[in-house]
């Protein structure tokens, strides 16, 4: 399929306010493209407007909840009204809950999976709402190589990224049944340094970590702006890590039980104490500078050379 232009496009970004998102608006934004910029917290996206802006994007800030289809509908309303047409709809914001899932409240499993699931599903229905009848756009779903392997403490977030899968495959085939011009693509990350590890609620003894090799959110960006561009592709693994876990689930599922069992309480956890009473964002937003990074920065890789040798390669 051939390249297209993002240059003065229409750009929906959930979760942008920090993390992944954030690096994910920064990129379309040195594309030039018009970056509407959605998260619970109103003075993050501010910032986040601002870093937009000085890499070259016009952004546009809409406080939004994702968990909620009214607040999503609201702002697709607002951004088509402002803005114009939406291009290109990138559902991306998240939240988690680190503990066995023995220790989770339903009441906190429900709101993870309002957030990470639900809150895709309400992105994709307000997108398909306004793409459908122009016949074009591009959605891109941000999974995670925990979309085909769950790990040990993050029962809530792997069962919405392997359900994020699912949904997308069934929407995929229905808009293929209908020769539809709007397009559907997921890009699937690897452990990457951003902010969450600070901010998500955690019934661990020890803060938690992603587990190695980890990577700067900005090599995930790369992938989603290539994505966006290149939609003809079904999924995009990001870093070699997502493409070995997905093989080595697919042919080797029990050893890889046994191994998680022995290493994926200690590999996501560093050797130090958790501070069992700070905030977290499951909830409500938690206020804070953050940006894009997390403090792990002198661990990450800035660069995969694998995910761009696989961006080519046919899907």
């Amino acid at each position: 399929m051939a390249r297209r232009k993002l240059s003065d496009k229409i750009v929906v970004v959930t979760g942008a306010s920090a993390g992944l998102g954030r690096a994910i608006s920064v990129a379309f934004a040195r594309k030039h493209a018009t970056v509407a910029l959605l998260a619970r917290d109103a003075d993050r996206l501010e910032a986040a407007a601002d870093e937009v802006k000085r890499a070259g994007g016009k952004p546009f800030v809409v406080p939004t909840d994702v968990a909620s289809w009214t607040q999503v509908g609201q702002a697709t309303e607002q951004i088509e009204r402002k803005l114009g047409p939406i291009d290109v709809w990138v559902n991306n914001a998240m939240s988690s809950i680190f503990a066995p899932f023995a220790q989770i409240d339903m009441v906190e499993f429900a709101r993870a999976n309002d957030v990470n699931y639900m809150g895709f599903v309400y992105g994709t229905k307000a997108a398909l709402d306004v793409m459908l009848p122009r016949d074009k756009g591009v959605i891109v779903q941000v999974g995670s190589a925990l979309a085909y392997r769950g790990i040990p403490l993050q029962s809530a977030y792997c069962g919405a990224k392997h359900a994020i899968v699912g949904f997308t495959e069934s929407l995929r085939t229905e808009l293929l049944h209908d020769g539809s011009g709007v397009r559907v693509t997921m890009v699937h990350m690897p452990a990457m340094n951003t902010p969450q590890f600070d901010w998500v609620r955690s019934r661990l003894s020890k803060r938690a970590q992603p587990v190695p090799p980890i990577y700067q959110p900005e090599v995930g960006a790369r992938s989603v702006l290539y994505a966006a561009q290149h939609p003809g592709r079904r999924a995009y693994y990001v870093g070699i890590t997502t493409t070995l876990t997905v093989l080595g689930n697919k042919f080797v599922p029990g050893a890889l039980d046994r191994y998680l069992a022995r290493s994926g309480y200690s590999s996501q956890q560093t050797d130090e104490a958790e501070d069992p009473l700070r905030p977290d964002n499951l909830m409500a937003a938690v206020p804070g500078a953050f940006d894009a990074h997390g403090r792990f920065d002198e661990q990450a890789h800035a660069r995969s050379p694998w995910t761009r040798l696989t961006h080519h390669r046919p899907g």
